[in-house]
């Protein structure tokens, strides 16, 4: 075992699965699991929302369509297809529930921070919102060395999480769909990076509310055609699901096999990577919304975790589990001998699935996706990476060598071993979180205050309008 490795384990397990899982069962069952029983209220606000128009917010801020766009741009990335691939090789099938639960209990999570977000954020220099966890530390707890940890954690994160990650993915599936090079991958994708930071979080915004849509329509498409024609395995998958989420030994006669502890570790690892619930980098985005009420932006929060996880990365999951091409015995081999192949897990393991329905179109299709997830990733990490850079330097004047080092680190990212690449992810991630995780727990009367006093406010609204109002 590498020391990346034992260091990931480290942190991960058990402290931070506990901290995730009891924080959002904390959440939920405070608001009396508002995700669920309130379930048509915070749709009616975010859905329901998109089919009223909105104010622009151009001299505000972004809108919160962009907000969310921005969001999702950064959770809907790699790790719902290369992401998901990797916790089954790693940690079975049973890591496909713990996602499920750590998304589930982590809507409350990402409902508080963005929530909070809204509430301490204040006025940039150009006029438009910022915000994020930085600030409800500092000025909701008077905490400033806590918002200094998560801002220093937040640029590794961006760094070795958001930037090479995203990276990796892109470059590895090009070159398996098309034998691209990696390098050259890597550099037209820093330029082409490049070309949209630059113009902050506005561009941003713009190009992921039409990144996003389209990206999810098409990988939500392949993945119900290939799910439909493995119809007959899905419900097999499910239960070797739940099954093997707590089975002790699940595989090789009991002499060999993935553990309840390993499926716990590395679903609800991926499943923070992929929603970001807890980690408070979304917030970051969302704080930039024109929006008035904080518990209006929570609920949008909520929905991100909804999608990015119990919707595509189901969706990934399913595809792998129902067309057989994963084999259990074989990895779990390949993980006692230190013999595991890039080409075993990650997006090509992602590429073969899709391939069993789709044929040689199947890993050009998971390279496509994957190179609209991962990019649209990379926009939303460096954002957050600039947020976290910002505040500990007290100004934006370095913001412009942060964004080179972020660029080249999308090239060497391009050409880093896989495993390692998302070793280190879980790492900068888990330190991330950290200070996060405390800040949430602190502040969390407030937050369920306000989130208690805007769903009164909406459903008083609804009986008196005969529907739930925009604010």
């Amino acid at each position: 075992m590498s020391f990346l490795e034992r260091l990931g384990d480290w942190i991960w397990n058990p402290w931070l699965l506990g901290a995730f899982l009891l924080l959002g069962l904390y959440y939920s069952i405070r608001s009396g699991f508002f995700q669920l029983f309130e379930f048509r209220l915070w749709m009616s606000a975010t859905v329901g929302s998109l089919l009223h128009s909105k104010r622009g917010g151009e001299a505000e801020g972004i809108t919160q369509f962009q907000a969310l766009s921005t969001a999702l741009a950064s959770t809907i990335g790699t790790g719902s297809i290369a992401g998901v691939a990797t916790a089954i090789f790693y940690g079975g099938p049973g890591a496909v529930f713990w996602m499920w639960i750590s998304a589930f209990l982590g809507m409350m999570t990402g409902c508080a921070e963005k929530t909070l977000a809204v509430r301490y954020r204040h006025r940039g220099k150009n006029g438009g919102w910022e915000g994020g966890p930085m600030d409800y530390m500092e000025k909701g707890l008077g905490l400033r060395g806590l918002a200094l940890a998560f801002s220093l954690f937040c640029v590794c994160a961006s760094i070795g999480g958001g930037d090479m990650v995203q990276a990796n993915s892109i470059a590895t599936a090009l070159e398996a769909a098309f034998g691209w090079d990696r390098l050259a991958v890597g550099a037209v994708t820093a330029l082409l990076t490049g070309l949209v930071i630059l113009g902050g979080i506005g561009r941003i915004g713009r190009v992921s509310e039409k990144l996003v849509p389209a990206m999810a329509v098409l990988f939500l498409a392949g993945g119900a055609a290939v799910l439909w024609v493995h119809a007959t395995a899905v419900p097999a998958a499910l239960s070797r699901i739940v099954a093997s989420a707590f089975a002790p030994k699940a595989a090789l006669g009991g002499t060999l096999g993935y553990s309840m502890a390993s499926a716990m570790r590395f679903g609800v690892a991926r499943g923070v990577f992929t929603n970001e619930a807890g980690l408070g980098s979304s917030a970051m985005a969302h704080a930039a919304a024109d929006v008035e009420e904080p518990a209006e932006e929570g609920m949008w929060g909520a929905f991100e975790v909804f999608v990015a996880t119990l919707v595509v990365c189901t969706v990934t999951a399913l595809v792998i589990l129902t067309s057989g091409v994963y084999d259990e015995t074989a990895a779990l081999l390949a993980i006692q001998s230190g013999g595991v192949d890039s080409s075993m897990l990650g997006s090509a393991l992602s590429a073969a699935a899709f391939s069993t329905v789709m044929g040689a179109w199947g890993g050009p299709f998971v390279a496509v996706c994957l190179l609209m997830f991962a990019f649209s990733s990379l926009l939303g990490w460096s954002y957050y990476g600039e947020r976290g850079l910002a505040y500990l330097t007290g100004s934006d004047r370095w913001v412009g060598c942060y964004r080179m080092v972020f660029l080249l680190f999308v090239v060497a990212g391009s050409v880093g071993d896989v495993g390692r690449v998302w070793q280190v992810a879980d790492i900068c991630n888990g330190m991330m979180a950290l200070p996060n995780l405390a800040a949430l727990l602190l502040l969390s009367p407030e937050a369920l205050r306000m989130i208690f006093q805007w769903s009164l406010r909406q459903k008083k609204a609804r009986k008196g309008q005969g529907g739930v109002s925009g604010r």
